[in-house]
């Protein structure tokens, strides 16, 4: 497949260059060694990988999906030929410490370099996502020791890693977590416990796999505080780093998921005796960070899943509109409605009103989530790499308020652009054959992937925006502000009357919040968090695309055309959606904790 139906390379240059201004990074001692050109040269090779190895399979691994026949996974070999060439050219370790092998890249160019092979296939590139973060983690939290010995085969693409939170009886309510931890004289652990929904799982895509399992160490206190994070590889790695005997760690079962069917999705038990590393039951595991410190640890992996999750929604959502637009351009049919000559010849379907709403509406669904993401990004590399102290901290806090809004609103919005794409194809978007139907699937899983549009909702008005006596939304407000005075700096009546909109829309979620939190009873305040949820997305996204439009300014083209159709669109269609959400935030109406379940 062509990249051009992957993603659009001159909107990530517009991105990355012309609005957020990343070469301005290698100003930075950690980006000394980059350049604009080392930028592009890296999502050039990126966006030919992607295309050369992730996407020829997409459609194979969703028809063909991961098999078990009791002792091995068996998955289609371009997988492992995929995920091998992405570790051979570098880009496990992309932004990573030189001193550990990486190419210490701006988080911001890894994320857009990382989009294509979402775009290209996004169950082959989890397996590449789930070791990235897995190795993130271990490089912040484990010992030198233990970061030896797991983390270099990781970076070689020869060992992969996973996250192993969810347990059947649990789900993401991790206060109910039971895998038991016992303490052992030599200082490891065994783990005792079922864990499911585990995304890469087991396979035999390399030589080893290392899980990070939430599990709770003999004596802990129930509930969060008592969880400890422990490295439990496939196979026990020895002092040396070698690979040795089988671990206690077994394959119930595979899950079998409406999309993302190339990742295999596994049911794991620890403990359960079928292997016996040493001679013993229980899966040998390693302590990483502080006993009783599991899940702080671990928020480290979930929140870079999460932009991920995110990213890869936008990803999926961007390809399906890509794929919809070229449709709509070729694809004959009908006239246009003022046409008086019915033997004149039919036009490409683009030419309609109806056809541009939705595609308009994709493109301002999926170049505001684009933005979003990169946005978010660039504030991980400000958090760790800026050089005033202030900027970082202010960068990690605003980060902090956009994580559940990066990972919900493309997994809500992007989506409908992959609906709108089946939509513009018409019957044809409804069979297999024209794959739009297979982004839909995919991008399906990601409302609930890592954490559901709900309890990210419960984090964003229960934590975020409140915790700090309200320093989150306050932060979020000023970053909007600034980019309302730019607007409005720049005399254009356009700009102005946007700003104004986004201005106005900013204040009143603010009021809608303090509102919502005016009774002080947690359960009261809660229960249309899903609500602020929708609508700090649309009011965040309408930041980044009033954001855009004045680095577009005045130049001119199709391009930046687009750029300024698709925003009008989302500030003067989508923004105005708001209002309605804030009326009800601030009502405090309790319909949901009001209403008898024995009734529904």
């Amino acid at each position: 497949m062509s990249p051009d139906l992957l993603l659009a390379r001159r909107d990530l240059a517009f991105l990355l260059h012309e609005w957020l201004d990343v070469a301005s990074l290698c100003s930075r001692e950690r980006y000394a060694e980059h350049s604009r050109e080392t930028f592009d040269a890296v999502l050039d090779l990126s966006a030919e990988l992607a295309a050369e190895h992730f996407a020829p399979h997409n459609a194979l691994s969703d028809a063909h999906e991961p098999q078990f026949d009791g002792e091995t996974v068996t998955i289609v070999p371009e997988v492992g030929a995929a995920v091998r060439a992405f570790a051979q050219a570098g880009l496990v370790s992309a932004a990573m410490d030189e001193s550990v092998g990486g190419g210490q890249l701006p988080h911001v160019v890894q994320q857009a370099c990382f989009a294509w092979f979402q775009a290209a296939n996004v169950s082959t590139s989890g397996y590449s996502m789930l070791t990235m973060a897995n190795a993130n983690l271990l490089l912040a939290h484990a010992s030198p020791e233990q970061v030896a010995r797991f983390v270099p085969p990781m970076l070689d693409g020869r060992w992969f890693g996973t996250m192993c939170l969810s347990e059947p009886q649990a789900g993401s309510s991790l206060a109910d977590v039971a895998t038991r931890a016992v303490r052992q004289a030599d200082g490891t652990f065994r783990l005792f416990g079922n864990k499911m929904w585990i995304s890469g799982g087991d396979h035999e895509l390399g030589e080893n796999i290392v899980h990070l399992v939430l599990a709770r160490a003999e004596g802990a206190p129930p509930g969060v505080k008592g969880l400890s994070l422990f490295a439990t590889p496939k196979y026990v790695v020895d002092a040396s780093g070698e690979r040795g005997e089988r671990n206690d760690v077994s394959l119930a079962g595979l899950n079998h998921k409406m999309g993302f069917r190339g990742t295999v999705n596994t049911v794991l038990n620890f403990g359960e005796g079928r292997h016996l590393p040493g001679g013993a039951p229980g899966a040998v595991g390693e302590l990483v960070g502080e006993e009783g410190r599991g899940l702080a640890v671990m928020f480290h992996m979930m929140n870079e899943a999460r932009i991920g999750v995110g990213a890869g929604a936008v990803a999926l959502g961007y390809t399906g509109y890509l794929r919809a637009l070229a449709y709509a351009r070729e694809r004959v049919q009908g006239r246009p409605l003022d046409g008086k000559d019915p033997a004149a010849p039919p036009v490409p379907i683009a030419e309609h009103a109806d056809v541009r709403r939705m595609l308009l509406a994709s493109k301002s669904y999926v170049e505001g989530g684009l933005a979003l993401v990169l946005k978010a990004a660039h504030l991980l590399d400000d958090q760790h790499t800026h050089p005033s102290a202030e900027v970082r901290e202010r960068a990690g806090a605003l980060l902090d308020v956009l994580t559940p809004v990066v990972k919900s609103w493309p997994s809500q919005w992007c989506l409908a652009a992959n609906d709108l794409a089946i939509q513009v194809h018409g019957g044809y978007g409804y069979t297999r054959e024209y794959g739009v139907e297979q982004l839909y699937r995919d991008n399906r899983l990601n409302p609930i992937h890592e954490g559901t549009h709900g309890i990210q909702a419960l984090d964003l008005l229960g934590r975020k925006l409140v915790q700090a006596r309200g320093t989150g939304l306050q932060l979020l407000l000023e970053a909007v502000r600034e980019s309302v005075d730019r607007a409005r700096g720049t005399g254009d009546a356009v700009l102005t009357s946007y700003a104004d909109r986004v201005s106005a829309t900013a204040d009143r979620f603010a009021t809608a919040v303090a509102a919502a939190w005016e009774s002080g009873d947690p359960r009261a305040s809660l229960v249309n968090a899903t609500t602020a949820l929708e609508a700090a997305g649309h009011v965040v996204v309408a930041w980044t695309w009033l954001d855009q439009l004045v680095a577009v300014g005045d130049r001119e083209g199709a391009f930046y055309d687009g750029k300024r159709a698709a925003g009008r669109y989302f500030l003067t269609h989508e923004l105005p959606k708001v209002g309605p959400m804030l009326d009800l935030l601030a009502s405090g109406d309790q319909l949901f904790n009001e209403v008898d379940p024995a009734t529904l």
